[in-house]
């Protein structure tokens, strides 16, 4: 297993035959005397969630993931971005690296919106003058007004929507990940975000997306990936892997 970060190259991302598996306990029960009693619960199988996959991404592609619920999309996404890594294979990035893959990760819910803002944006790697600069932009973006000086517990879902995508959106990163966030929130705010991603892409910025929206993925993405049991079914232009995805999920 090998996750590594480079600079200098044609290609953004190579994932070279990646193995993710997770293993999946019984209940164990929380106390010893429950796991000496129940120790058959102690047992596991193995999930192979990801088998031998393989792919490269230019710099300054966009590229999305479909499939079904379990697929391994999401995996492949963590992977990439270092949330987890994988057993077997080479994982192989270069650039700084942002993303949405988990809706709320990495706010602190009793920091105010204005607090997350410069705890996230550092840990992409800005310091405090890079932040000061960008944070009028950041919560402009966001559209959550007086909200900003609240604790984020008190943001739903779309809010903290809004908060994160702004924060990625705006950290210049060389790799964005998006794992279905655009699907919360108001068609007006998805509208927006995804114009945002075109001018980003522009821009020079490779772009991942998961989603069950085909069409946001169309709109963006010159090429699409359709992973099914834990392997690339069909990769290609969008249009054609989606079309060839939704007969095969109708029958």
């Amino acid at each position: 297993m090998e996750v590594i970060n480079c600079d200098d190259n044609v290609y953004s991302i190579e994932v070279e035959n990646v193995y993710k598996h997770y293993r999946i306990y019984k209940d164990k029960g929380s106390q010893l005397k429950e796991k000496l009693l129940f120790w058959s619960r102690n047992k596991y199988t193995e999930n192979a969630v990801l088998k031998g996959i393989s792919l490269k991404v230019k710099k300054g592609e966009a590229v999305g993931f479909v499939g079904h619920n379990g697929c391994g999309k999401s995996t492949l996404l963590k992977l990439l971005s270092r949330i987890s890594y994988p057993d077997k294979g080479i994982i192989t990035t270069r650039g700084r690296i942002s993303g949405l893959i988990e809706l709320g990760a990495g706010f602190h819910p009793d920091m105010t919106g204005r607090e997350n803002i410069y705890t996230n944006a550092s840990i992409y790697g800005l310091c405090k003058k890079e932040i000061d600069k960008r944070l009028d932009k950041i919560i402009e973006f966001s559209g959550l007004g007086e909200f900003i000086d609240a604790p984020v517990r008190t943001y739903s879902s779309g809010m903290y929507m809004r908060l994160g995508f702004s924060v990625a959106i705006n950290v210049d990163a060389d790799i964005l990940l998006i794992d279905e966030i655009l699907a919360v929130g108001d068609s007006e705010f998805q509208a927006k975000c995804l114009n945002e991603l075109k001018e980003v892409k522009s821009r020079g910025t490779t772009i991942v997306i998961v989603s069950h929206s085909l069409n946001q993925i169309e709109e963006i993405c010159e090429k699409s990936y359709w992973i099914q049991n834990g392997e690339i079914c069909m990769e290609g232009d969008p249009r054609e892997v989606h079309r060839a995805y939704l007969e095969a999920t109708v029958h």
